[in-house]
């Protein structure tokens, strides 16, 4: 049986209306994206199965596959955009151990099912060795306060560049002993603990700001011991996590290892 011409312009009508969905409403007509599942954010127009109809332009609409099909043009999918870290503070209290603090900003807020955000604050622990006043704490900060290696990079950034300031050192030090809640911290700030095991030598670097411009030292390093004196440490972080060790040499040029790698506070 043939086909008459009103089969043709049928036929042709509905191959227009699937190549050219956008002329159908859609979430630019409702001028809106919304959060989550949210069924009153409703319009009407072509969906992604080229079913006609009620179609949505919320964020659970791409798996719900109800989304209105300019979904991905009028509601874009925007990521969480953060600033730069600031410099890190000073110790929140002098004279003894504590923390200092960087931050950042959203600069872009996500939108549309975007990555979340990130911390915007981190900690790491410090210690200031001089009062507000600028006298030496009097407190003899025995053991030696020490932290992630990671940590270098930040501090040579704040460290503020003088003539007066000498060059750091590092110490080579063979751990003696070491307590068990080395292995016990759960937070991504303790992890590197876990590098600290009896028997191996570690290499800890004196900079600035724990390198004392008056005595060119840093507190703890062993500097006035003993051949084979047993010297005590502690991490900052977990007061949990401390230990032995004996002092092998001092070493003016640094050379630590990435793993065993650590920084006086």
């Amino acid at each position: 049986m043939a086909r008459g011409p009103g089969w043709l312009a049928a036929a042709a009508a509905l191959l227009l209306l699937l190549l050219a969905p956008s002329s159908e409403a859609g979430c630019a007509e409702l001028g809106r994206c919304c959060r989550g599942r949210d069924l009153a954010c409703v319009s009407s127009g072509w969906r992604p199965d080229r079913s006609h109809g009620a179609c949505y332009c919320d964020q659970a609409c791409p798996r719900t596959m109800d989304c209105c099909h300019d979904y991905p043009q009028a509601c874009p999918e925007v990521s969480c955009a953060v600033s730069e870290w600031s410099d890190w503070s000073g110790c929140a209290e002098p004279c003894q151990a504590t923390y200092r603090v960087r931050r950042r900003h959203v600069v872009q807020e996500p939108r549309n099912g975007g990555e979340a955000c990130p911390p915007l604050e981190e900690k790491a622990g410090c210690v200031e060795y001089w009062n507000q006043e600028g006298a030496e704490c009097k407190q003899s900060l025995i053991p030696a306060l020490i932290t992630t290696g990671g940590y270098g990079k930040a501090r040579k950034k704040r460290a503020a560049s003088s003539e007066n300031e000498g060059a750091g050192y590092c110490v080579e030090f063979q751990i003696t002993a070491i307590m068990e809640g080395c292995l016990q911290g759960n937070s991504s700030y303790t992890q590197w603990m876990r590098y600290l095991s009896e028997g191996h030598t570690v290499c800890v670097e004196c900079q600035h700001p724990a390198l004392d411009s008056r005595s060119l030292h840093c507190y703890g390093d062993g500097s006035g011991s003993k051949k084979n004196q047993l010297l005590h440490w502690q991490a900052m972080g977990n007061p949990q996590c401390r230990g032995t060790w004996r002092r092998v040499r001092q070493l003016d040029t640094c050379s630590c290892p990435s793993v065993h790698s650590f920084l006086f506070i």
